[in-house]
């Protein structure tokens, strides 16, 4: 008697696409999230099982907190989590490294676990998963990274507000890709993770990198919500830090700037000596004197900018692990999935 032997199934048979539903891992970086994270991960949870019961995403889709060495009991609440479904999975990072590397450590685990389609989103929800669905239809529709762009910031203050519109400018005139009023509440398909895969710098800018991959993307909108417990994890220090790693990341044009301000100093002052040589020797004595601190201003300030340069390529030098992961809880690779590198369209 012999072996029955499976059918093959053609990735071009239309009935197979409808019937096929993409596993999905929502990621959530996490770093001192106690007050909030056993609300988030119901609110989380039952956006999963509406989509899950429409057949938008498959039973094997799960929830990935990702801890960054939280001081406080987050890692004990989403061990609690797991334990109660499982749905919820974990893992714990050996120190904190930082929202984006810890951000960037749930992603990489979603693509060695095999899931077809990750979202991230910040613990705190004040971004919306009510748009999550939307953002699935639009990756269904082909689009391999969906982009949650706010409408409004009027939860934000007048002061976080004016200067994330300057720095949005500014980085756009440096020449530096990135959607605007978009922060990491994004949908990543299974191809484009594994061409992010590829970036292998210790300064991550994942706002930079994500828009550089080059694959067919869309956007849904929603109005940001208010944070119901805990406190910002982006205070005005790491706002700059991060700021810093984008536009070093992404532009010479600061070293170039640098360069124009020495030529235009240097014309400056050829035109201040011929000026003296005409009306006198006090016009000159006068712009020495203000020259002399706007030098010493403009040297400094060079001497910094290289500075940031030169440090951030000694930290790539070293090619130390971005992060280590310390525990992990709850989630299993995907296997036999042969829709993986179809679905890449």
């Amino acid at each position: 008697m012999t072996a029955k032997r499976r059918p093959y199934i053609s990735m071009k048979q239309p009935e197979t696409a409808k019937a096929w539903t993409p596993s999905l891992l929502i990621v959530v970086p996490c770093y001192n999230e106690e007050e909030v994270l056993a609300r988030s991960g119901k609110i989380l949870a039952d956006v999963l099982q509406s989509m899950q019961a429409g057949g938008k995403v498959s039973s094997a889709s799960k929830i990935l907190f990702v801890d960054d060495g939280s001081q406080d009991s987050t890692w004990d609440i989403i061990n609690h989590l797991h334990k109660s479904s499982e749905i919820f999975a974990g893992i714990s990072l050996a120190h904190n490294a930082g929202h984006q590397n810890a951000l960037m450590a749930g992603l990489m685990r979603a693509l060695d676990a095999g899931y077809d389609i990750t979202i991230s989103i910040d613990a705190d929800l004040q971004d919306d998963p009510g748009v999550m669905e939307e953002m699935v239809d639009k990756y269904l529709q082909g689009a391999q990274i969906v982009y949650g762009i706010r409408e409004n910031r009027d939860t934000d203050t007048a002061f976080k507000r004016n200067t994330a519109a300057a720095f949005y400018r500014m980085m756009k005139r440096l020449g530096v890709e990135e959607e605007e009023n978009c922060a990491d509440f994004r949908l990543m398909s299974y191809r484009a993770l594994r061409a992010l895969s590829q970036y292998r710098e210790s300064n991550l800018y994942l706002r930079g990198i994500v828009p550089a991959l080059g694959f067919k993307t869309d956007r849904v909108y929603y109005s940001r919500k208010e944070r119901t417990a805990g406190e910002s994890k982006y205070p005005l220090p790491k706002m700059l830090h991060l700021a810093m790693d984008g536009l070093t990341s992404f532009s010479l044009k600061p070293m170039e700037l640098i360069l124009r301000a020495g030529i235009l100093s240097l014309g400056a002052s050829v035109l201040v000596l011929a000026a003296s040589l005409i009306w006198g020797v006090s016009l000159y004595k006068g712009f020495m004197a203000f020259s002399l601190w706007a030098a010493a201003g403009l040297i400094l300030s060079a001497i910094g900018i290289l500075g940031q340069y030169t440090g951030r390529t000694y930290m790539e030098a070293k090619r130390r692990p971005r992060y280590i992961i310390d525990e992990e809880t709850g989630l299993e690779k995907q296997e036999g999935n042969i829709f993986h590198l179809s679905q890449a369209r």
